[in-house]
């Protein structure tokens, strides 16, 4: 059986058993559309979380981005992790005792303003607007690819299917839909990552053979291979893969700003509304971390040797010889640059393929004594992980089982993302403010109607995104670390922030963030229309995809300074503030 049929087999099988779910647990009122009735066991929303969270980003993107720049980018295992600890300990249990469906509306009762969730209504759909946009990338990417489509039909593709299992099934169907598609991309993610670290290792286990023996064919080098990377990478001019090369100020910003981005991002705390008690939020924030620990403690290692596998495949007699001839190249090569995200230049006519660091000062003798005139190859960082089975030569099976989970990460989360849209429209939106009256059967209906506009734009917005999956995502993480996330902190933790406080933070964090993203991205992420890039920014060394730290701390300072100089809160939100911090039926604290 030929690829091509193969990838048809598990993409459609994949996708036939989402829609099936969806049709089985479909939504039939707006309990179960916004929060699936509140009847989901904390293992089965702790999978499904994962699911939720381990977008095309993660799945297609990080390893790639981990690949091609090494240490400096454990800041994204970093962040995105310790996001769910702050998640678990700060947010998630009060979310669940207040007993709301959305964020917008738990802003909107603690705040005691419609304005103030009216607000949290935009800071959502910005955020969530922008993850989408990631995550449609991600599909195209894949797509392409696996069924030799165009970029966008790819596009169009992925977004039909996920019409049509999340607006059908809402967050009942989405919920047990994306238990299904953890169970694929965790499958999809590790089988390969065992078969390569075996080829290179010996090692079984991906996490541990990144830390082993280079062993290539089972004949040992005397070298781990971390030091074998390291050495090939530097001898090719680029800089080291273990060493710490970016800025520290930036890094740690960065690391900042997807941790409270993550604790502030409404699709993910959606998901802790589902569960019948507050202790089983917590458990189902535990939970995720176990499933999502499967990925993210393989994800450096499938980096590392998916980089080395490259330079291997390009200089395969090593990198003292003649790189290999354009004609001779894999046929992974050949199906990669059918899709574009794969390209070869010969710039010195040799019929060659150079790979190396034409921008490093130090190594420009030495390409010049080679008569380089430049690297030749290009190669879209979004590929690593879905061709990494090829690059390996691994059997068909497991790169059309790549496919699947890397359609599933991508669908999983957007169909989260636009579940969280639709959601505040319609409930926040409409039935909250516009038309109070509306009855269920309406507001189920609007939920739909603006799932569906929302996956129009984020498939428009997807054919032209402002990075790669993960550095689109990174941009979403700083908005709801700006705008949501302190306003959550400060409605649980302080009775004092008052509504004028709590609007004039997030309008202010959300803005500053947004114009300093549009300054170095382009407005409304418009190619050409920026001021500043990311190498070289506006604020000391500070990238947009780090800004979010900056514009929670002006969210944080606005509001303060705001309510201090403000009517104090009323007493019954100190009262319901209260309540929600404290366990039902604990006790005052006595002494011993």
């Amino acid at each position: 059986m030929d690829q091509y049929t193969l990838n048809l087999l598990f993409v459609g099988a994949s996708f036939a058993l989402y829609i099936g779910i969806a049709i089985w647990a479909r939504a039939g009122s707006t309990s179960e559309f916004y929060a699936a009735g509140r009847g989901v066991h904390p293992v089965t929303n702790g999978m499904a979380t994962a699911a939720d969270w381990m977008s095309a980003a993660s799945f297609i993107s990080m390893a790639g981005l981990i690949a091609f720049t090494g240490y400096d980018n454990s800041s994204f295992l970093m962040g995105w992790t310790g996001g769910y600890v702050l998640l678990a300990l700060l947010l998630a249990p009060y979310l669940r005792k207040f007993g709301k469906f959305t964020v917008p509306e738990f802003i909107g009762d603690r705040f005691y303003s419609p304005t103030a969730r009216l607000v949290a209504v935009i800071c959502l759909i910005v955020a969530s607007v922008t993850y989408v946009i990631g995550q449609m990338t991600g599909v195209g990417v894949a797509f392409s690819r696996f069924l030799e489509v165009s970029n966008t039909a790819g596009l169009l593709i992925g977004a039909c299917v996920v019409f049509a299992y999340a607006v059908l099934g809402g967050m009942k169907g989405v919920t047990y839909t994306q238990v299904a598609q953890y169970c694929v991309l965790i499958m999809a993610y590790t089988i390969p990552a065992i078969f390569i670290s075996l080829q290179l290792t010996g090692n079984p286990i991906p996490g541990l053979g990144l830390f082993s023996e280079y062993q290539p064919g089972g004949e040992a080098s005397g070298l781990y291979l971390l030091e074998k990377l390291d050495a090939v990478v530097q001898d090719l001019g680029f800089a080291s893969y273990t060493g710490h090369h970016q800025d520290t100020l930036n890094m740690v910003l960065f690391t900042l700003s997807l941790m409270i981005g993550t604790a502030g991002l409404p699709h993910v705390i959606m998901r802790f509304f589902t569960v019948p008690k507050v202790s089983d939020a917590r458990w189902s924030a535990g939970w995720a971390l176990v499933f999502i620990a499967l990925l993210y403690l393989t994800a450096p290692a499938v980096g590392a040797m998916a980089r080395l596998n490259i330079i291997d495949t390009v200089y395969n007699n090593g990198i003292t010889e003649e790189p290999i001839e354009y004609e001779a190249r894999p046929t992974w090569m050949k199906n990669w640059e059918v899709t574009g995200l794969l390209k070869f230049e010969d710039k010195n006519g040799d019929g060659r393929i150079q790979f190396y660091n034409d921008k490093s000062d130090k190594f420009a003798a030495t390409a010049e004594a080679n008569g380089w005139k430049g690297s030749e190859l290009s190669v879209n960082r979004d590929i690593l992980v879905l061709a990494n089975p090829e690059i390996a030569q691994l059997p068909g099976w497991v790169i059309a089982l790549v496919a699947a989970g890397g359609l599933a990460a991508a669908l999983s989360t957007a169909a989260g993302l636009l579940l969280a849209i639709s959601s505040s429209v319609s409930h926040d939106l409409f039935k909250g403010q516009l038309t109070p009256n509306m009855s269920e059967k309406n507001e189920l209906l609007t939920a739909r109607l603006s799932m569906a506009v929302a996956i129009v734009i984020a498939t428009y917005l997807g054919l032209n995104p402002p990075g790669f999956a993960a550095q689109t995502v990174a941009l979403a993480f700083g908005l709801a670390a700006a705008s949501l996330f302190p306003a959550l902190m400060m409605g649980i933790f302080s009775k004092r922030i008052n509504n004028k406080g709590a609007v004039a933070g997030m309008v202010s964090g959300l803005v500053v963030t947004l114009i300093y993203i549009f300054l170095h991205k382009g407005w409304f992420f418009i190619p050409g229309t920026n001021t500043f890039t990311d190498a070289d920014p506006l604020l000391l060394s500070i990238k947009s995809t780090s800004f979010g730290a900056i514009g929670a701390m002006i969210n944080f300072a606005v509001a303060y300074f705001v309510s201090n100089a403000t009517e104090d809160t009323p007493q019954e939100i100190k009262d319901l503030v209260e309540s929600v911090r404290v366990p039902r039926g604990a006790g005052a604290a006595t002494d011993h």
